[in-house]
């Protein structure tokens, strides 16, 4: 008799990261069920898996009870709003995901007997006052401050992940992703990135935050996927960073995004937001040592991957516009 494929789902499968795990885990011989209410993740990057026998995507806020019929090997929770312009237009559904959508997927995972991952953030650091960030840093947060409903529902998601590993003895993951980015980014989700390459390509100037001088470190999509990949079928139960830790200035990548698309804008600065982090630079050494892994896409590969997305997503924009 041959043997069960295995059955992997993902909450939030519909977003940018998650629609990759979609992907990779199709192309691994899962059979995937991907749960979305579609707030800010999109049907168009999930598309082409429709209609495949391994693949079901399902209209669902991960807040209410989560029900699948049948075994489930695997949970990945990368339900959220992800960038400050959707989690400040979001708040409360940020928070909810994060508190009521954990413990909803939690639940399931605990119900099948599955392995769990959680996507935790480099948020969780806040602003932070150790450089680079290891995993042993708990942070400096302003729970009070427009931020803290991303960052604190991802720090409640933590702690409740660790009290079931604690309590239930279940199999639990904690993924704290630094900044990634790559094909399947939303050209207006307001992170540095995309935008300066949507400013770019329409010629228009890039707008920069404070001085610039904040440092940010990008790691590729495919990357990310794969050290996602790891630590689900690790032994590590504690949090891991997730991250490239080639760190540059904020007005840095300003600079090479103009210089790679050719553009005439000029850099303009506006004021730095409330809690804006100065630094962000991962300390990759657990995930090193425990899962063998390291991104290994450098930057100006990786940049010039997300510009043909970000050309293409442009002229489709004034197409349609």
């Amino acid at each position: 008799m041959a043997a069960r494929r295995q059955r992997t789902v993902i909450t939030g499968g519909a977003g940018f990261i998650g629609s990759h795990l979609c992907d990779y885990f199709v192309e691994a011989g899962h059979e995937v069920i991907c749960l979305d209410n579609l707030l800010t993740g999109s049907g168009s990057h999930i598309e082409h898996l429709l209609g495949r026998e391994d693949f079901r995507f399902i209209d669902y806020d991960v807040t209410g009870y989560i029900h699948v019929g049948g075994p489930v090997d695997n949970v990945l929770h990368f339900a959220s709003p992800a960038s400050p312009v959707d989690y400040l237009e979001y708040p409360i559904e940020t928070l909810k995901v994060g508190a009521l959508g954990t413990h909803k997927a939690l639940g399931l995972a605990r119900d099948k007997g599955a392995r769990f991952l959680l996507a935790s953030t480099s948020e969780a650091y806040g602003d932070p006052q150790i450089h680079p960030q290891p995993e042993t840093y708990w942070g400096n947060v302003n729970p009070v401050g427009p931020r803290g409903v991303y960052d604190e529902a991802k720090r409640f998601a933590e702690a409740l992940t660790m009290a079931y590993h604690r309590t239930h003895g279940m199999d639990t993951h904690i993924a704290r992703i630094f900044n990634t980015y790559g094909p399947r980014m939303r050209l207006y989700d307001g992170r540095a990135l995309p935008t300066f390459f949507r400013q770019a390509l329409k010629g228009e100037d890039l707008t920069v935050y404070g001085d610039g001088s904040q440092t940010r470190s990008f790691c590729y999509v495919g990357d990310m996927i794969e050290g996602i990949g790891r630590l689900l079928k690790s032994d590590e139960h504690e949090p891991v960073n997730l991250g490239n830790p080639d760190e540059l200035t904020i007005l840095e990548l300003a600079r090479e995004i103009i210089e790679l698309t050719g553009a005439k804008s000029k850099i303009v600065f506006e004021p730095l937001p409330t809690d804006d982090p100065k630094v962000r630079q991962p300390d990759i050494a657990k995930a090193k040592r425990v899962l063998g892994w390291e991104p290994t896409t450098p930057r100006s590969e990786g940049l010039k991957r997300a510009l043909d997305y970000f050309r293409e997503q442009v002229a489709q924009g004034a197409q349609n516009g």
